[in-house]
């Protein structure tokens, strides 16, 4: 008996990770994690690669800073008002409610990590298709 004959052989079907919504999913999971590394760590700076050409014309790889904004700002009350956003717009969670309070800066990071969760478990999805479905109306619009 060869090696071989002791494998079980099967047909191999790749995923299909173009589903909009699972698409859609991930890129909100990605800029929650990057607003998590944000509230943990002050110092933290993305980092972005870019391609620089010099006067001589020769191109050369280089990292530089990514500029990321907050989701949170602090209110004239002392408490923290925490907004997700996906592409430019927050997200409207209820009717004129786009925000979350938080009584401090501290739970912020739990805050986005529990929203993290909601959108792996598909949560938010509405939310997002609602704000797909507005982007789509502006560019449709336009032309």
């Amino acid at each position: 008996m060869t090696v071989l004959d002791t494998l079980i052989f099967v047909a191999f079907n790749p995923l299909q990770n173009n589903n909009p919504i699972a698409v859609r999913r991930r890129k909100l999971i990605a800029k929650i994690d990057e607003q998590i590394h944000l509230a943990t760590d002050k110092d933290y700076t993305p980092m972005q690669h870019k391609w620089i050409t010099d006067d001589e014309g020769k191109q050369t790889k280089v990292e530089a800073a990514n500029r990321v904004k907050r989701w949170w700002t602090s209110s004239v009350d002392g408490k923290i008002n925490l907004v997700v956003r996906y592409g430019s717009k927050p997200l409207e969670f209820a009717k004129g409610k786009n925000a979350i309070e938080l009584a401090s800066e501290a739970e912020v990071a739990d805050t986005l990590r529990k929203l993290r969760e909601a959108a792996e478990l598909g949560e938010l999805d509405a939310l997002i298709e609602q704000q797909a479905q507005f982007a789509r109306r502006l560019t449709l619009k336009i032309k």
